[in-house]
């Protein structure tokens, strides 16, 4: 299977011969599946401090204590504050007092990483730039006008440009504006995030690069455009929510996708 490549001045420059992983199947819920792996290691792990809502002078008195017995009194038996006099404070200690002990408290020994199987994420992530291919499925994401072979492949000229006006005018010719303004609308979100104010943006084009060093000074500022070295390359970026996404691949990552991969099996391997 070849691809077209394209100058930075998006005109026809050659063919490129691609790997065997562009032509694997995609796999949705192998895709899925390897992004909530993903997302579950960002987690930040979450814990109490032990002895919160404990620290007070509040006891549980008793029914038959004698001096601070609570019988008669008109009022529940409950942990309550010491005070002089033999006075009984406020309740404290238990979950449903004010300032008292949590109910069910984060624990910190809980395990919220969503494991996955280092074959079966090597293959979620082949499927997922086999996705990139796929003209029906990006479709679903990028309705464009223009009909494009797919990958799209841009020469090595691409990973020079370090300036967002220069990236901008490439994407220009590529024909690739109307979605990058797209992605800067508005998306109105359920629940109560809608009342904050940030500002939230679509995922438009992906740029995939071999060295992407320049290049990601150039993008960071576009929202919605996302740039990453071959070696950085995840399936969240490749398909956000398991839809594949427009990918924009320089020459020289196409040529040493599969090195990496092999890489990466390599290294998890070890």
């Amino acid at each position: 299977m070849d691809a077209d490549i394209y100058t930075i001045n998006g005109e026809l420059s050659g063919k490129i011969k691609l790997p065997e992983v562009f032509n694997m199947e995609f796999r949705e819920d192998l895709v899925k599946r390897a992004i909530l792996s993903e997302l579950s290691k960002e987690y930040q792990p979450q814990g109490h401090y032990l002895m919160a809502g404990l620290n007070t002078t509040a006891v549980y008195v008793g029914k038959y204590s004698g001096y601070r017995r609570g019988r008669h009194m008109g009022i529940a038996i409950r942990p309550r504050q010491k005070l002089g006099a033999g006075a009984m404070g406020d309740v404290r200690k238990i979950p449903s007092s004010v300032k008292g002990k949590r109910a069910h408290p984060h624990k910190i020994e809980k395990i919220i990483e969503e494991r996955i199987n280092r074959k079966e994420y090597i293959k979620a992530i082949s499927s997922a730039i086999a996705g990139s291919s796929k003209t029906e499925s990006i479709e679903k994401r990028h309705p464009l006008g223009k009909k494009f072979s797919y990958p799209l492949v841009l020469e090595n000229n691409l990973e020079n440009i370090s300036k967002t006006k220069e990236l901008l005018n490439i994407i220009k010719k590529l024909g690739l504006s109307s979605d990058i303004e797209r992605s800067h609308k508005p998306k109105l979100r359920k629940g109560l995030s809608r009342s904050s104010n940030k500002r939230r943006f679509r995922k438009s084009i992906l740029i995939v690069a071999k060295n992407s060093l320049k290049l990601e000074k150039a993008g960071r500022n576009i929202p919605g455009v996302d740039v990453c070295a071959i070696s950085s390359l995840t399936v969240n970026k490749l398909a956000p929510g398991g839809i594949p996404r427009l990918a924009i691949w320089s020459k020289g990552a196409v040529e040493s996708v599969e090195a990496e991969l092999n890489k990466n099996d390599n290294k998890n391997s070890d």
